[in-house]
């Protein structure tokens, strides 16, 4: 069965951090990109950090480059975020996702909540 458990959400001010997880299961974790998304009420789903499957590379939305850092483990199947300098516009659920390089399936967490605010 595949799990996608993202953890790590939660309430915090501007200017602080939040560290999320990514706990993965049932599929070839080191064979799969690894990518996070954000949704907010009303919007579409945005992609905000992806990591290549040996974690050589990592690509970033402008508007968390220099603030958040995807980085994964293969030997344990987890990924993170490491979110730093949050914004109030930060605030959304944040999922979790995962695209095998094996057979082009994407797998999708259940998300976690976030919310920046005083």
């Amino acid at each position: 069965q595949v799990q996608l458990v993202e953890s790590g959400g939660g309430l915090v001010q501007p200017g602080g951090s939040l560290r999320l997880s990514c706990a993965a299961s049932g599929f070839t974790f080191s064979s799969s990109t690894i990518s996070w998304y954000r949704q907010t009420p009303g919007k579409e789903r945005e992609r905000v950090a992806t990591i290549n499957r040996t974690g050589s590379m990592t690509n970033y939305a402008d508007s968390v480059k220099d603030r958040f850092i995807i980085t994964r483990d293969n030997d344990n199947n987890m990924a993170w975020l490491q979110m730093n300098a949050l914004k109030p516009e930060d605030s959304a659920v944040y999922y979790c996702k995962a695209v095998s390089q094996l057979n082009d399936y994407e797998y999708w967490g259940q998300g976690t909540q976030v919310t920046v605010t005083l």
